[in-house]
This record gives C-alpha cells, structure tokens and sequence, in this order.
C-alpha cells in the first residue's frame, strides 16, 4: 500500500558514496530513508511473525482441547526461551564470579597500603599471589611485596575488563532478543486485525491497535536487559553476605538488612505500577482512539466550528491519562532515589554495628565493604527494581494484547497469516453458512433460504429469501435502515446467519458503500495485487468512466493520492472503489451503491457500460437508490426494516400496488445516452485514452513516479531552544531553580557522606595505631558516637532530600507534557486543511502516541539518570580530587575524551533516531487504513499482500532501529574501555607512589574510581539517550508550528452582529481558489450573486469543483478576491464568527464515538426537547419509539452501527438544530433513497423556506425547482440562471446533461422546471422583486 512501486529495491550502501574525509572519519550528512541497509533475515517481520503467529495457533489449539484461555505470555516464551535462556547464563557467571572477586583484589590492594603491612614484623616470603585471594580472610600472612601490589592492581583492571567485555554483549543481546519480540509480536496484532469480525469494531478496537503498536509493545525492548537480575541478584546478595560475614562477622548482616527491608517495598512498587499502568494504558487508548477520530473528521469539525468541543473532550482525557501517569512517575522517582541512599545506609549500618561491637574499623574492611556495596547498590537498587517494574509492565502489555488476539474473528477470508496451520486443518464450516469454491461446469449462485441475521444483538435481516443466478443484476432498493448493506455483508460472511441456509458457490468481489481507499497511486488502488493485464485494465477504467480523470491527474494513473484519497473529489473516489471491484476476476459482484457520489450522466455510463456489459455475464447484486435504472435489471427486492417488502422485475412489482413501487413508476424511466457523431466519439476517445496512459510508457520504460509528501523533520543537533521550552511548559524560573537547588543539595549531602566516612575511618585508625588523631585537626574532637550521630544525619537528610527532589522533578516533567500535548493538539486543529491533506494520519497518531509516550515516560527517565548520574560523577572527581589533586589531571583528559566521543556519536545517533521515528509513521498509516477496510480486503483476499507490505514496512522500521541499538552500544563499549584504563592508571600510580598514600585515601579513591566508571559509561549514554529522547519533545514541537487557519474569533472591532446574517446573500467577486500554491486553481474568477432566501442547485461533472467552492465560503482553503454574505467580506471575519453562521450538511455523513445527543450539540447549547425536537423533524426511527432515551444511544466510531443515510438523517437533524439562515447541502441526498430524498428535499423546503439554501446534486430532479441552477465545469461557473431559462439554451452546459439523461427522464426534468418557473412567475413575491 505504498505509494512507490520501487520499493522494496535493495538500497546501496552509504559507504560507497562517501568521499574520502567520510570514509576517514565516518562523518557524514544526515541520513536518510535511503541509507538504510537491508533488515537481516533473523529480523525479519514476515519470519519472527509467522514463528510466533505457529506457537500462538498450537496454543490456542491446547487451549481448546484444555477448556482454558490462550496465554500470550506462554507464546512469547515458547518463541524466545532458548535465546532468553542462554544469556541468563551468561549474566550469572558475570555477576556471581567475576564481579565479586573484584572487591577481593580491592582489599588486598588496600592491605598493601595499611600501617599493619608496612609494620608486618613476619619474614618476607615468595610472592603468594593467587594464594593471597583463595586464603584472603586469613590474617597469617607476610607483608604483601610491590609485585604482588602490581598483581593485585592488574586484577582489579583484569575484572573490571571482563565486566565490559561480558556486559555490552549480553546487554546488546538483550536488547537484540526484545526488539524480534517486538517486531513478532507487531506482527502477530496486525494479522489478528485482518481477522476481527466485522460487527465487532467499535470506536475501542482501532485505538486500542494502534496504542498496543505504539506503547504496550515497547515495554519487549527493555524488559529483557534486566529480567534475570530478578534470580541474579537476590543470589549475589547472599554470596556477598558470605563474604561480608568473613571480613566483619555479624556486623555485615546489619546492612543488609537495610536493603533487604527496601526488597519488598521495590516490589510492592513494581506491583502498584503495574495496576496503575494497566490503567492509564486504557485511558491512553481512549485518548488515542479520540484523536485517531478527530484527525480523520477534522473537515467536518471545522466546517461546525467543533474544534473547542473536540479540545476540550481531548484536554479531559489527557488530563485523566496523567492524573495516572504522575502516580507511576512518583513512583519511579522514589526507586531512582533508592540508588542514592540504600547502599549509603547499608555501609553505615555495617561499620556502626561493627565499630559498637566493640571492633576495631580499619581501611581494608571498610572499602571492602563499600565495594561489595557498590556492587548491591547496582544490581539490587538499579537493575532487581527495574526487573521488577519492567516485568510488571511487560506482564501488563502482554495481557492486553492477549486480551486483543481473544476479540471475536471473521469466519471468511485468508486464516493462514494469523494461522499458518490453516490450510492443513480440516474446514468445519458452518452448515447453514456455506462459501463455496466453483466445481468443474457447475454455475455460480447465491442461494438464501428464510435467513436471520443480526448486527450485534439487533436483527437486521429477517426471514429474507434470495436466489441469484450467472447473468442476472439483482437491485436492491429500499428506505435507509432498511438492511440493504447487511444483506451484501452477509453473503459476503462479514455477517454470521443467526437461522436458515446460505449458499454462495463462486469468488466474490466487493465494492462498499464509503469508497476505501489507501495512500499510493491509482493504480495500486485499482490494481490492489492482482496482476497487472494491460488490456482488461483499460477496459476496466475505460467502462468505470476514469479516462478523463486520469487526463486530469498530473500524473495519470500513477498519481499518488492521500490517505482516504483525500485529493479526490467524492466521485472520483466513488469510481476507483469501483475499478478495483471490477478488475477483480470473479463470478459474484456486490455493489453497495456505487452511482450515489456521481453525477447523472457518469452514473448512466457506469450502469450501462460497467454493470449491464461488462458485468453481464457475472451475477451482479447492485444496491441503489437511482431507480431510474430499474427497468434494466432482471431482478429488484424492495426491503424496510430487514424484510423483503417486494421481489420481482420492475413490471411485476409496478403491478404489484406496494406503495415503494408507486417511486418505481415516478422514477424509473428508460435512459438511452445521446448518440454521438462517430468522428467525434473517435478523436474524442483518442485524445483521453493518451493522456489517461501517458504514464505507462514512464513506468514501462523511465520507471518515472510522483512522490508521496515527506515527513516534516528536523536536521542537525537538537537545539537548546527545545531544552528551554520543555522546562519552560513544565514551571517557572523560581519552580525550576527550586528543583536544581534540591539536586545539588541531595548530591552535596551523598558525596559529603563519603567523604565524612573516609575520614571517620581515618580517624579510627590514628586513635588505635598512634593513640591520637591531632593531625586531622577538627575531626579530632569527634567522638565515635558524635561520627555515628553525624553520619546519621546525613543518610537521613540524604534520602529525604533525593525523594524531594524526585517529586519535585516529576511533577515539573509531568506539567510540561501536559501543556506540551496541549500547544500540539490546539495547534493542529487550527491547522489548515492541506496539512491534513498532505499528512496521513498515521504520522499524525504516531506523534500523539509513540513520540508523546516517550516524553511521558522515556524522558523524565533519561533526563533523571542523566542528571542524578552527573552529579555523582561531579561529586566522585570532587572527592577523589580533594584527596589526591594529581588524579585532576587524568580525569581532565578522560572529559575531554568523552566529550568528543560523544559529539561523534551524537551526530549519528540522533540522525538515526530521527529517521527510526520517521519509519514509524507508515506502519502506524497502514494499519489505520486497514481497519478501515476489512471487508474489502477480506473479499479481495488480499491479507497476504497487506501482510507482506506491513513486514516490509516493519522490516525498514527494524533496520533504523538495530542501526540505533548497534551505535548506542558501540558507544558505550568505547567508553567502558577507556574507563577500564583509567583504573588500571589510577591503581598502578598507587603502587608506583605508595609510599605517599595511606590505605584510608587508597580505598576511598579505589572505590571511587571504580563507581565513577560505572557512572561515566551510564552517565555518557543516558546523556546521549536524553538527546535522542529530545527528538521526541522536538517532533512534538515541529507540529505547534505547521500551517495554521485565521483566526477563530473576531477581533472586537470587526465583530459581526449576532443577528448576522439575516438575509443570507451572498456574492462572490473575482474569487479564485488553489489547494496549493504551486497548483493550478481550481476555482477560476468565480462572479455570481445570490439574493436572499434563494434555493440554488449546483450541477456539474465530478471534480468541476463544486465542493470547492463550499471550500471557500467556510474558508477551508486561502483563495483569492471577495466572498460577501449581507454585503460583508468574510475574509475579515473569525472563522467561527462564519462558519457558526452556516449550516452544513456534509457529502461524507460522520458521526463520532458519543451519545446520540453528543452527536448533534457537543457543547451543550440546546435544551433536550430542542435537540428531540429537530430528531423527530427527521423521523428517526428511535426517537419515534423510545423518547428522549435515544438521545443516550451509543454511536461507534464513525457512526458504523448506522447505515450512511441514517448518519445523513442525523446530518441533516443538526441542521435544523442550529436554524441558520444559509444551509450547505453537499450532495446530501446522495447516500438515501427516492423516498428518504423526496423527505429531505420537503424537510428543507419547509424548516428552510426562509433561508439561503445551497444543494450540490447529482440527482437533477432535486435541484429542478429550484430558484436558480450554478453550472460548474473545470473550476469555471460557466451558467446560472433559473433551470427552465437554461434549458431554452439547446446547446447549453445544462440542456446536455438533461438530454443525456435520457427521454423520458428529460421531459419529467423539463416538466419540473416549467412548473417551477411558472409558480414563481405567478407569485406576488416574484413579482414585487422584479
């Protein structure tokens, strides 16, 4: 469903146009779509989703067999277990071996240091080396020599070496094994939204998709890094009890007590943020689902002046989204300040109990400790509580999207993409529903017997009986409501039969009613898979009366249209949805009313070179509500209310005296089209098909092809400007200083603790070795009580101040993604039209859903870490500084290296994020214009095509996405290198000046060093995440600055009356109008005037430019000169001030997810009886029935559980409501019967009969009494005048498209506007204007 038929072509590799500096440095532009390498065969969507979609139908299978529900999460495990298995592992041997036998090193390092090695009495023995680590608690040894010191040394580096060896591996592993579990499981929800059963969705169904794809399925990418330290680490904690136990006896139990009391409440935590992220997820899903309608109806919202409602109903439900989403933040903030004090506290416990204990605290112990602290503070306050809240989360998502592969499913179409054991199962077909392939010489048939059917738990269908046979059209007609559209879904099996028989034997091809269509060229859209036939396509296009439009297009055929076919006119959409019916090889052909959007002379040529020739051989079930075609087909059904009414030929039902037929007789006349003079007809026919087929030799021979609009993005480094206006959205200056201040205080209080802890130890060693500790100066006076006192206080103020300080970060970062959301969505809904013209609603969802997300929930995050992890860092050199000021000079040089390693990898790692955000938005598109048609899709069998095209757009998203991971985590390898030799330079300038140093200054530094090289490596990517996750705030920010609409309101002084207009004349002058400016107009210089009260019809062909013209007096589009109403130039006005002033009754009927009474007042300004008032002028069948409890009716989604002309009725109903004094009707009758029509047309002629009316028909007979008649053509009004004058023009632009109606319906046309005009010759008010 792409719009470029190129894609999918192997793309070159950037490397080989790179010039030399390039290819030196690696530095290159911004990258691009293009750049993308092939995704690798293990990534691949179509391979990871046809794996896990195997496992998900064997589990469901057991799951049959067992009476119990499929588990997703026994899916996911079966697909990944060896791959998850394998590297837990590799993780245990890290973290049980390697990294505990680092602090051994670090203590006899210390020993080396320490007053009772250097006065060791005992003989200097052999260099014990590895005898010294196996035998450390031993305290019987020699003193330790300088070699041994320099072993030691090269252990410490040895473990730290390993650890990033074995760590980057299995991280990028991890990440590795959650990105296929994300594409499997993307993959897994869009072939489970092929299947979903047609009565079953609802207005929840498409934003819950899409926030699965969007969110939920983000959790799999993380949640894998850190799930085995959920065994891991409470194992770890235990191996360092032991070895605490041998350096400090009892006392190390003390410590760990502390952490072990935060063990529960980390838990406790994960738990609630599970519960709570269940939650917001729904509301996410509401709000998701709300703008996914509101971007889709956004026309008609501004045509009713709705954008306040529809802002408001999005404000509440993001204001609930947060309201959740600040208690999960809160939450976090608390575990992320579990890092600054839970192994702080563990350390001072430890040496308290050991110092009370009546023992003698030395360096060695006490950095010992500190170390095996360290390693504690990383697995069981870092990685065991994101474990336990990642797991949550993830066990949330995957039972949501459980819950979405439960959802009731389709029994017809293609099973194989969701269940690839399908085609080898046996077919357990329903009995009394059977689709059927063809057998050799037999004939195809649609046969129903006595069928019910209900949509929901209404009957739409009841006791019908059916029998269609090759070479018969069967018309459907009948009243809307009436079940006509149910019956071509149940014989499309769409709808399940409640009773009776159904036999369908032959391959069916549909057309709906709303025309579907995607964003690519024409032809894809016609072609949609199927084999391309150069001479039944240009038949197909010829009998569907395209080949003027493909003249028209720029680019012909290959023409890339918007979502929607937002670039079409409603004809030309009507058409294509047509072709693509037609092209398809089959034996059944159901029409849900295809003539309705087109004009009467297109419509003649579609009944009678499409349906009666070219189908003529087809079984043809044609609903419509031109019954001028009657005559014609072999069969008619008259249905109301789901019961066959009347069944037979039109001179059977004539005769038959049911009051419909008595329309049949009015209507339905013969029409036979106007010969053409033969030379005529030829050159004609020559001039269109060229132009129509220019572009075949260019995709033949130049493979030439429009491009589809890209997606705005920003180039180069993310400016600081997006920094001010994240904080900004968030507080003021004094709110944002607050939080800084408590920052700094927080780390201030954590680093003076360590410090404060060095010399307390100090201090303890002078007093037991020397007696005294006057060289310390003030700390001297400091008893051991005083010490512990002291350090007391400062864990307390410690963990009071960094919870603060989380709280008060959240809060300030939840505020700013609120009124960030806020300036994004007030900004695109005044945005004009052609930036939703030109942006399909997939890129538009995917910054309200993924990029708003990760300013949620992925930046206060980063922007946290970031912050916390500097500070420590900053804290860490201060330290280490203040004890040896030399150590300045290598951590100088070690910023600067890492600045400019960070610079290098900024440029591309932003790049690719960029572009891994921009690949996001075509599979969020693609799945929103398949839920739209399902049952197209379905009847054309084309989910394998769309699930090839969604692998593939998923396959390109994958390879931005491991190009990320790959930089990300090259970067931090690099980093923890470079690290890892800034220890082993740091250790051996110890040894080498050793005699200047004691083991106190020795450890602390150690120590030190060792977690500054955990922060630095963390601290340098969260910085460089931070700048990736500000992509997001800088996606949301480039939409606050798109095209916008005038203003809303009126300023004071040109503030129309509030009785404006009361006569409702309108003028145009020299009016001409462009959807772009670099188009061709398709308004031209547009001079008319209508008087007041006028009923004025607007004719012409398919995209003459009649909507665009109801385009330009609500000022959807700039244009050019003067549109006047009462004598006053709207260009001056607020948009509102006008288009509140003007009723509309839209060509696409929409209703929105709400109540029925939502649906007519969004905001509350009319009293009930009012709004039952105008539904009763209607004749909605509920309102009649059930009273003012209709109005609480539930409308899905689009108002799917109404048929189109309901959804017109209520249309129309709003109309009446707001009583303006200028009614729009854009071919408002097209989608309705000749009796809803006639209803409508009375409806208006008497609630309307003092107001400016304006009909945009197709239908002639409804504009023929009207007061005068505008003909369009190519954007020109080329007549205007009453309809009788313009038929005494024989040759005239109206006289032409009432002849080709054809004889008999030409003289009633004719009668119609000789009476009309007669009446009002003959009436006084005529007579008084003249």
């Amino acid at each position: 469903m792409r719009g470029d038929d190129n894609y999918g072509e192997g793309k070159t590799n950037p490397r080989a146009t790179a010039n030399w500096l390039s290819a030196v440095t690696f530095w290159k532009r911004d990258l691009e779509e293009d750049d993308l390498p092939d995704c690798l065969e293990e990534h691949k969507s179509s391979v990871l989703g046809r794996k896990i979609a195997l496992n998900w139908s064997k589990e469901c299978d057991r799951a049959l067999r067992n009476k119990r529900k499929p588990s997703m999460t026994k899916v996911i495990v079966k697909t990944f277990y060896a791959d998850i298995l394998k590297y837990g592992l590799v993780v245990f041997i890290m973290e049980m071996f390697v990294r505990l036998a680092q602090p051994i090193f670090i203590g006899l390092f210390i020993r080396y240091f320490s007053d009772e090695n250097r006065q060791n009495t005992k003989p200097i023995q052999a260099p014990m080396y590895f005898n010294r680590v196996i035998h450390y608690a031993s305290t019987d040894q020699g003193p330790i020599q300088t070699f041994e010191a320099y072993f030691f040394a090269g252990g410490i580096m040895l473990c730290s070496c390993i650890i990033v060896l074995t760590t980057h591996p299995f991280l990028m592993a991890c990440m590795h094994i959650g990105m296929k579990v994300r594409v499997a499981v993307c993959s897994l929800i869009y072939r489970k939204a092929l299947r979903i059963k047609f009565s079953c969705l609802d207005g929840t169904v498409v934003g819950n998709a899409v926030n699965l794809m969007s969110n939920d399925i983000n959790r799999f990418d993380l949640a894998l890094m850190f799930t085995h330290y959920l065994w891991v680490s409470p194992l770890q904690m235990l191996a360092i009890f032991y070895f605490l136990y041998g350096e400090v006896n009892i006392s190390g139990g003390f410590g760990l007590v502390a952490i072990l009391i935060f063990i529960p409440l980390q838990i406790f935590y994960g738990i609630r943020i599970s519960v709570l992220r269940r939650r917001s997820a729904e509301l996410t899903d509401n709000r998701v689902r709300e703008m996914n309608e509101t971007v889709r109806s956004m026309q008609v919202i501004k045509m009713y002046a709705w954008e306040e409602a529809f802002a408001d109903l999005i404000h509440t439900l993001r204001r609930k989204e947060l309201n959740v989403l600040i208690r999960i933040s809160y939450i976090r903030g608390i575990i992320m300040s579990f890092i600054m004090f839970t192994a702080r506290t563990g350390i001072f416990l430890t040496v308290m109990a050991y110092v009370l204990l009546g023992n003698k605290i030395t360096a060695e112990n006490t950095f010992v400790i500190a170390s095996y602290y360290q390693i504690l503070r990383q697995t069981m306050t870092v990685y065991f509580p994101q474990a336990v809240n990642m797991m949550a989360e993830a066990l949330v998502s995957i039972r949501r999207i459980g819950e979405f592969m439960l959802i009731e499913e389709a029994t017809i179409g293609d099973h194989s993409p969701l269940d690839p054991l399908w085609p080898a199962k046996p077919k357990t077909s329903i009995a009394k529903h059977r689709i059927q392939q063809l057998q050799l010489d037999e004939k195809p048939r649609v046969r129903l017997v006595h069928g019910i059917a209900k949509y929901g738990s209404d009957v739409c269908l009841d006791d019908v009986n059916l029998e269609c046979w090759p070479g018969e059209i069967t018309a459907v007609v009948g009243p809307v409501g009436a079940g006509k559209s149910c019956l071509l879904q149940l014989i499309l099996g769409e709808l399940t039969l409640f009773s009776g028989l159904l036999t369908v034997k032959g391959t069916i091809s549909y057309a709906c009613q709303d025309p579907w269509l995607f964003a690519g060229s024409v032809r894809q859209n016609i072609l949609f898979g199927h084999e391309m036939e150069i001479t039944r396509y240009r038949e197909v296009v010829k009998v569907c009366a395209l080949l003027r439009d493909f003249s028209l297009l720029p680019y012909g055929d290959r023409t890339i249209i918007g979502e929607r076919g937002a670039s079409l006119s409603g004809g030309q959409r009507a058409r294509i949805n047509l072709a693509r019916a037609v092209y398809k090889k089959a034996d059944i052909y159901l029409l849900d009313d295809p003539l309705s959007a087109v004009d009467i002379n297109v419509g003649q040529q579609l009944f009678e070179q499409c349906i009666m020739n070219y189908l003529k051989d087809k079984i043809v079930i044609l609903i419509t509500h031109q019954l001028q075609y009657l005559k014609k087909v072999n069969q008619i059904i008259i249905m109301h209310e789901g019961l066959f009414q009347g069944k037979g030929t039109y001179e059977e039902l004539k005769k038959s005296g049911l009051s419909f037929a008595a329309l049949l007789e009015e209507q339905a006349t013969t029409v036979a089209p106007k010969p053409e003079k033969e030379v005529e007809k030829v050159l004609r026919r020559v001039s269109i098909i060229s132009a129509a087929f220019n572009s075949m030799v260019d995709i033949e021979g130049q493979r030439f092809s429009p491009q589809a609009a890209p997606e705005m993005r920003t180039y180069g480094s993310v400016e600081f400007d997006n920094y001010k206006q994240y904080f900004s959205a968030g507080g003021n200056c004094c709110a944002i200083f607050i939080m800084v201040l408590l920052f700094l205080l927080a780390q201030a209080l954590a680093s003076g603790g360590d410090f404060f802890l060095a010399q307390w130890v100090n201090l303890e060693r002078l007093r037991s070795h020397t007696g005294t500790a006057a060289s310390m100066g003030f700390y001297d006076e400091l008893s051991t009580d005083n010490c512990i006192w002291i350090y007391t206080v400062i864990i307390v103020a410690t963990a009071v101040a960094a919870v603060t300080r989380s709280l008060t970060f959240f809060t300030i970062c939840m505020r700013a993604s609120m009124r960030l959301h806020d300036r994004m969505f007030t900004s695109i809904i005044h945005a004009s039209m052609r930036f939703f013209n030109t942006n399909t609603s997939g890129r538009i969802l995917n910054r309200f859903s993924k990029d708003l997300g990760a300013v949620d929930e992925l930046l206060p995050y980063a922007l946290m870490d970031t912050t916390q992890i500097m500070l420590n860092l900053i804290g860490a050199v201060v330290v280490v500084a203040i004890l040896e000021p030399f150590l300045l000079i290598p951590n100088t040089v070690l910023c600067l290296i890492f600045y400019f390693l960070r610079r290098l990898y900024l440029k591309t790692s932003r790049s690719v994020k960029r572009l891994e955000g921009i690949c996001r938005s075509p599979v969020f598109a693609h799945l929103n214009a398949t839920m739209a048609g399902l049952p197209t899709i379905r009847s054309n069998d084309a989910e394998q095509i769309l699930v090839t095209e969604f692998d593939k757009l998923q396959d390109v998203h994958s390879s931005a996405w491991f190009m990320f991971l790959y930089t990300s985590r090259a970067y931090s390898f690099l980093v923890d290198l470079i690290c890892t030799i800034y220890i082993g330079i740091v250790t051996f300038s110890f040894v080498l000046l050793a005699d200047e140093y004691d083991g106190s200054s020795v450890g602390l530094a150690i120590t030190q060093v060792l977690g500054l090289s955990f922060f630095v490596q963390w601290g340098m990517r969260q910085s460089a995440e931070l700048e990736n996750q500000m992509t997001a705030v800088e996606r949301v920010l480039e939409f606050t600055k798109v095209e916008h609409e005038p203003d809303l309101h009126s300023t004071p002084d040109r503030k129309p009356p509030v009785t404006w207009p009361k006569q409702g004349k309108i003028e145009f002058i020299e009016t001409t109008m462009r959807y772009n400016t670099f188009e061709s107009p398709v308004l031209k210089n547009l001079n008319f005037l209508i008087k007041a009260k006028e009923k004025i019809g607007i004719v012409g062909r398919t995209g003459a430019g009649k909507s665009s013209l109801m385009s330009a007096l609500f000022r959807l589009s700039n244009y050019e000169g003067q549109i006047l109403i009462d004598n006053l130039d709207i260009s001056v006005l607020g948009l509102h001030d006008l288009r509140k002033k003007i009723s509309i009754i839209p060509q696409e009927p929409i209703l929105f997810t709400g109540t029925l009474r939502y649906n007519l007042d969004p905001f509350n300004e009319y009293k009930d009886e009012d709004v039952l008032s105008a539904l009763t002028e209607v004749e909605i069948k509920n309102v009649i029935v059930h009273g003012s409890d209709c109005l609480n009716d539930l409308m899905a989604e689009g108002g799917t559980n109404l048929s189109v002309g309901q959804r017109q009725m209520v249309c129309l109903a709003r109309a009446i409501l707001r009583n303006n004094t200028i009614l729009v009707m854009d071919e408002a009758t097209a989608n309705v019967d000749a009796g809803t029509d006639k209803f409508i047309q009375h409806t208006v002629r008497t609630k309307f009969a003092h107001c400016t009316v304006l009909t945009i028909a197709h239908r002639l007979h409804t504009i023929m009494d009207s007061d005068r008649v505008l003909v369009m053509d190519a954007g020109e009004a080329v007549e205007f005048d009453h309809p009788h004058l313009l038929l005494q023009k024989k040759n005239g632009y109206f006289s032409e498209m009432v002849k080709k109606t054809g004889p008999g319906m030409s003289d009633t046309l004719i009668r119609i506007a000789r009476e009309s005009y007669q009446t009002r010759q003959n009436s006084p008010s005529s007579m008084v204007a003249e």
